[in-house]
């Protein structure tokens, strides 16, 4: 059994990510895997379905169908959560590479670039063949 804190950590979470229970489909599958006959005859694994998002999360950890319910709520939350958090680093990461881009260098970057260009420029110049007029 989940205690009642965790639940209060698992409402805070989904206010957090805006998931609220009337946006949820909740349905509730047969078990299997370890846990013997009674797991595979009853139906403790629980399927959330998030109809905004757009999100479907299956959630059979233990045999309790209460402490499943709890936990798929639990993983929506911190996918919704993560998706959000993803799109705004990669938005501040487009952002700064645009800030960066038009920042001025400075004149030591400045003089450094040119020197370089020269030195390339001599290279290059170097490998020219030679033709009758010189």
């Amino acid at each position: 059994m989940i205690s009642p804190e965790k639940i209060e950590a698992i409402r805070r979470m989904m206010d957090e990510a805006s998931v609220y229970e009337e946006d949820l489909e909740e349905t509730f599958i047969l078990g299997g895997g370890p846990g013997g006959q009674k797991t595979n005859k009853t139906s403790s694994v629980v399927r959330l379905a998030h109809g905004p998002s757009g999100l479907a999360v299956k959630c059979g950890e233990t045999r309790s169908r209460e402490t499943n319910r709890w936990l798929a709520r639990r993983i929506l939350a911190e996918t919704i959560l993560e998706r959000e958090h993803r799109r705004k680093s990669a938005a501040r990461q487009a952002k700064e590479k645009v800030r960066r881009q038009k920042r001025r260098r400075s004149r030591r970057q400045k003089d450094k670039m040119l020197q370089d260009k020269h030195k390339r420029s001599e290279v290059k110049a170097a490998r020219r063949k030679i033709s009758p007029d010189d």
